[in-house]
């Protein structure tokens, strides 16, 4: 009767230490994601934010730390549109319905639940832009833990800082030519006076390798400059439009004038467009 005693004793004892092995631990660090950054989520510090005082919470997520390469685009895609090459410069000619392909292409190389259903047999209804002629119905597949586009409130959020802001203009300093490239300083000499695109084509103003100004307060690069950025959302008044013409831009890039550059700057395309100076940058979420 003992031994069996002293035999249950010793098992309830393992289940135990078992089952509390197994539970995570609420201040658990956050994983590690090659070549990503995790962001904690909170509300808005940055005073120059468009979410600034707007109640709004995001949420944690991981944001890549650099723009998406060229390199890595080709070992997904198979191919490279750019018109600026080289396996270090940022993928640019790609259009939103090229980047959203690419996230989902990605999760699957990669043994992740695709984040996007796409159906390239209906047009969307909610697309209204009169320029767009592919009109792919995108939606999200909840939950999914696959490569996607940040939301503009996500994508500013990490910008900004996040919780470790310093209430920036740019991502990362007030000093534009810190943590940007932009007209003035991405080709052979530091251009003045006021935008004009002969003097920038004669310039020769171009893309820059990833990672090669400051990164801001979170360890993000080029947030703000080289390219513009897609995010998922409709351009619209209210930041959160469930419809429109034009999908939402951020960033600004080496051909645009330096207030695009600013965290608070909305840009706007169709989403079917593509131009040198617009690439995108993956998350995933928590």
């Amino acid at each position: 009767m003992r031994k069996r005693l002293i035999f249950l004793l010793i098992v309830m004892m393992f289940v135990i230490s078992a089952c509390s092995q197994a539970k995570p631990e609420k201040n658990a660090a956050p994983k590690e994601i090659d070549h990503m950054v995790f962001i904690k989520g909170g509300a808005f510090k940055n005073t120059k934010s468009n979410y600034y005082g707007k109640n709004i919470t995001i949420s944690n997520f991981y944001m890549g730390k650099y723009e998406v390469t060229q390199k890595e685009w080709a070992e997904v895609m198979g191919s490279n549109p750019s018109e600026f090459i080289g396996d270090q410069l940022p993928v640019e000619m790609v259009s939103w319905y090229d980047a959203v392909e690419y996230c989902n292409k990605r999760s699957i190389q990669e043994g992740l639940e695709p984040y996007y259903n796409i159906n390239k047999n209906k047009q969307d209804p909610d697309n209204k832009s009169e320029y767009d002629n592919i009109k792919w119905i995108v939606t999200i597949n909840e939950g999914a833990n696959g490569y996607r586009l940040p939301t503009e409130a996500e994508w500013e959020y990490a910008a900004s800082g996040g919780q470790m802001s310093k209430s920036f203009t740019y991502s990362g300093s007030n000093n534009a030519d810190d943590v940007a490239w932009y007209w003035k300083n991405a080709g052979d000499e530091y251009l003045s006076g006021d935008w004009h695109w002969p003097k920038i084509e004669s310039n020769n103003n171009k893309t820059k390798s990833i990672g090669a100004k400051e990164p801001n307060e979170l360890g993000l690069y080029d947030m703000s400059g080289n390219v513009r950025e897609w995010c998922w959302n409709w351009y619209g008044e209210d930041l959160d439009s469930r419809s429109g013409s034009l999908r939402v831009v951020k960033g600004g890039g080496w051909i645009g004038d330096v207030s695009n550059n600013e965290i608070s700057f909305r840009g706007k395309f169709d989403a079917n467009g593509l131009g040198p100076d617009q690439g995108f940058r993956v998350v995933r979420s928590e």
